[in-house]
């Protein structure tokens, strides 16, 4: 980092070593949202010479006629050589800095080992609403009521917007006849009365249910005496009304209402009795916010004591921490680590610390969330990619600022790594092996577990990894002593580990022993615990009906015309659709090469295993989990309430089965095709295979009951699968590690994969082969490719990929520059001008 990088803006005459002459001119280094490797210099005019300071946004013209809200970087008073014209900046935007030192650092360390640049670090750094530009998207927040304090311009400028529906800034700068309105929307955003480019308030809203109220004719003690007198032949409704008046009015801590759920729950009352003391007008129902992530209202939080275990691995993590050496903790499924991790939680807000709780996916914890709301109420906040700008940003600043009401426990997923924490204390990342905290695109690739690790260095804030099934990188830095290990090898409570079985599918089907998709073994324990009243989980990480069609005549199958991809058949929608681009045709029950109507389905996925169980148990309540089921709003939420209240028997999902569910009456779970999961060509297949198995089985067998789990799969004698059913890590993870050391895979050595993009598949041959003739000048044998990936063409480019092992005791810095310094040559040799080339360190 540059020694002037903080440089104190003093304004005293200053000697300009360029031009060896005196300068009171200051100059401002700025990040822009773009991806460009270098910074911009911009003058500062004299009337914001007192107020600009490292970390602020400034507005600066870039181009001809685009603007954009850029951060300063870098104070100086070196005026710029060179023939051009040194721009000022147009206007400050904020009084204090928005980004820390401690963020600015962790952005070079970003840009150093992911091979990115800063504008990319920025643009994904900051929301969206804090980083305006000249194309930005502004939408009227038609929940905004105008209030009569507005400004001329500002009015003006919102019945624009709410005539027009949408406009960019270069279009508002013309409406108002100003070089640059971003100070006015900057107004506007803090007002909440306008929204920014991704209109997410129509994917967000907040999560409500019904609350029961006295109505406004009962709210006396006369009226409600009535309305118990006239309610005396009415003996259902009587019984209702005295049990709400006992739980709410009359309760040793009295509340206004009650939600209606609990209240025909506990009361054990119908819904057409509390309908009709609704239509009496002596309750009311209404709709309140209970968050978006389901914690009940009125809830104390729930109190845990450690058992002997937990005690044991919480004393040596507090051992571990004191030294700073991030610590890993391994504990096997339900063994209670979140429990640990309230703990050590409330140690830190005791102190007045902050403490960052990542997890994979947001969406997918709703009930690992609930449980820390209800433990820590106000002084936990949830930073999520899908709450609309007003909130991230009210976030940001909440994270920022020292307040009274500020978060000190934020929530996130891997974008709350570049919050703008003022006094970190713990982080903690819980499910450390799961993919989800690795940003595929755009840049930066970065992997939130490996950033937190840095942010906690950066903060002197110890870190805690969590998992039931470490990463290997992560288990043998444990092993090898950078991080600390400390281990739970009991289930919380004494509850059984689940009892395995593996079904051989090539077997039953010899035997004619199938009964559709399910081996005779999963179908005995489906049908076992429906007849216990119990509910299953089964597992296939394939959504859609079929993943292919083809034509039993002559072999043909329909792909898209987008990707060298085969399309998926979904039953629902009648339609062939593209995972890849979202290209979509219509079914026409013809081949397009031979016109025969024998038209096949290949495979299954999970809307044809939903039909084929409403056929095989008729009475069961069968629903679906999938990205396709779950898009619409609330619908992910939708389907856990109803798993919750026993309104589904049977769930059936991808991957969003396996992530951060606790359901006490699971007591059976099907992984209905394990070899797709061992078949997948990568050389982490057998590690992801044990974790996803591991992790779905532990979805059965909570609290009292010993869960069951049948793996169906033709290759039962698979060792991956006997470890599994051994709950043997260390075996599949030794046995790894040696073909890992022999063949130089991570973690022996670091991978950086190349991928190389364009629309004309020679031009791309050309470069890719100049390219890896250039990196093998640096690296020799160590360099894979070019070769095609397995899906070769998305969205018309088709792509190829490079791979380079670097040795783990190697200068990396220098062999990511020697990379990325072959890269830039042959973006800048004749005909690659529309060459994509991007780099992807620790691809996963």
């Amino acid at each position: 980092m540059p020694k002037d990088l903080f440089l104190p803006h003093s304004k005293p005459d200053k000697f300009c070593e360029v031009c060896n002459t005196m300068s009171t001119d200051l100059y401002a280094d700025v990040i822009l949202p773009l991806p460009l490797g270098d910074q911009f210099t911009y003058r500062v005019p004299p009337e914001f010479q007192a107020s600009i300071k490292v970390g602020i946004r400034v507005i600066v013209q870039f181009g001809a006629r685009k603007f954009f809200s850029a951060l300063v970087y870098r104070l100086h008073t070196n005026m710029p050589v060179g023939s051009f014209d040194i721009k000022d900046i147009d206007a400050v935007l904020d009084q204090e800095p928005i980004v820390t030192q401690a963020q600015l650092i962790l952005w070079e360390w970003l840009v150093d080992y992911y091979c990115c640049t800063l504008g990319e670090v920025y643009k994904a750094a900051l929301p969206s609403a804090l980083k305006l530009e000249s194309q930005t998207k502004i939408s009227f927040n038609p929940h905004y009521d105008m209030p009569v304090d507005l400004s001329g311009e500002e009015e003006a400028l919102l019945l624009m917007l709410q005539g027009h529906g949408q406009a960019n800034i270069q279009d508002i700068n013309r409406f108002i006849g100003k070089r640059s309105a971003f100070s006015t929307l900057k107004i506007l955003l803090e007002k909440n009365a306008i929204l920014v480019e991704e209109k997410v308030e129509e994917n967000y809203r907040p999560k409500t249910a019904p609350f029961i109220f006295l109505h406004a004719n009962v709210l006396t003690e006369s009226a409600i005496a009535q309305t118990l007198e006239s309610l005396k032949k009415a003996r259902k409704q009587l019984t209702l009304f005295e049990f709400f008046l006992s739980e709410t009015l009359y309760h040793a801590e009295p509340k206004a209402s009650m939600e209606k759920k609990e209240l025909l729950e506990r009361s054990q009352s119908g819904e057409g009795i509390l309908r009709a003391l609704i239509d009496k007008n002596i309750l009311r129902t209404e709709e309140i916010e209970i968050g978006r992530l389901d914690f009940s209202h009125d809830q104390e939080p729930v109190i845990f004591d450690l058992n002997e275990a937990q005690e044991v691995a919480l004393e040596q993590i507090g051992q571990q921490l004191r030294g700073l050496k991030p610590v890993l903790l391994h504990g096997i499924t339900s063994s209670g680590k979140t429990e640990i991790y309230i703990k050590l939680i409330e140690e830190q807000l005791a102190k007045g610390n902050q403490v960052l709780y990542l997890v994979p996916e947001i969406g997918l914890t709703t009930q690992l969330i609930t449980r820390m709301k209800r433990a820590f109420g106000d002084r936990a906040g949830i930073y999520h990619s899908k709450f609309n700008d007003a909130e991230r940003v009210e976030i940001w600043f909440n994270t920022l600022h020292d307040k009274e009401q500020s978060f000190q426990l934020v929530l996130g997923a891997r974008s709350a790594v570049f919050l703008p924490f003022r006094k970190l204390g713990l982080i903690i990342v819980d499910e450390e092996h799961e993919n989800s905290y690795k940003q595929f695109d755009p840049a930066p690739r970065y992997h939130a577990r490996d950033v937190a690790v840095v942010l906690g260095q950066i903060h002197h804030a110890p870190v805690i990894l969590g998992t039931a099934t470490p990463s290997f990188e992560s288990y043998f830095n444990a092993k090898t002593g950078k991080y600390a290990l400390v281990e739970l090898t009991e289930r919380y409570k004494n509850i059984s580990l689940p009892e395995m079985v593996i079904a051989d599918v090539r077997e039953a089907t010899r035997r004619k022993q199938m009964k559709s998709l399910l081996t005779p073994e999963l179908f005995e324990q489906i049908n076992t615990a429906l007849a216990n009243d119990e509910q299953v989980i089964l597992f296939q990480n394939r959504r859609g009906f079929a993943p292919y069609l083809q034509c039993a005549t002559c072999g043909w199958i329909p792909k898209c015309r987008h990707c060298d991809v085969s399309l998926t058949y979904h039953k629902h929608r009648g339609a062939m659709i593209c995972h890849y681009c979202g290209h979509t045709e219509s079914l026409s029950g013809k081949c397009g090469e031979c016109h025969s109507e024998e038209i096949r389905t290949r495979g299954f996925g999970t809307e044809k295993i939903e039909e084929e169980l409403s056929l095989l148990f008729p009475e069961a309540k069968v629903a679906r989990m999938d990205l396709d089921t779950t898009r619409a709003k609330k619908g992910y939420e939708r389907l856990i309430y109803q798993f919750e209240n026993k309104q589904i028997d049977i769930l059936v999902g991808t991957q969003m089965v396996t992530k951060g569910l606790d359901f006490d009456n699971v007591s059976v779970v099907g992984i209905l095709n394990a070899d797709q999961l061992l078949n997948y060509p990568d050389f982490r297949s057998y590690e992801r295979s044990f974790q996803l198995i591991t992790q779905v089985s532990g979805r059965a067998g909570r609290k009292n009951k010993q869960g069951r789990v049948v793996v169906q799969t033709t290759q039962p004698k698979h060792p991956v699968l006997h470890e599994v059913v051994a709950n043997n890590f260390t075996q599949l993870f030794n046995r790894q590690m040696a073909e890992r050391k022999l063949f130089k895979y991570p973690p022996y050595f670091r991978l950086v994969k190349i991928v190389i993009k364009h629309k004309n598949q020679e031009r791309l041959n050309l470069a890719a082969s100049q390219l890896a003739t250039l990196l093998r000048k640096n690296f020799g044998f160590n360099i894979l490719g070019p070769e095609y990936p397995v899906i070769s063409r998305i969205q018309n480019w088709f792509q190829k990929e490079i791979w380079v092992k670097l040795e783990r005791d190697s200068k990396l810095g220098q062999s990511k520059k020697q990379i990325m310094g072959a890269v830039s040559q042959i973006k800048s040799m004749p005909n690659h001008g529309n060459l994509i080339i991007h780099a992807d360190v620790d691809p996963m």
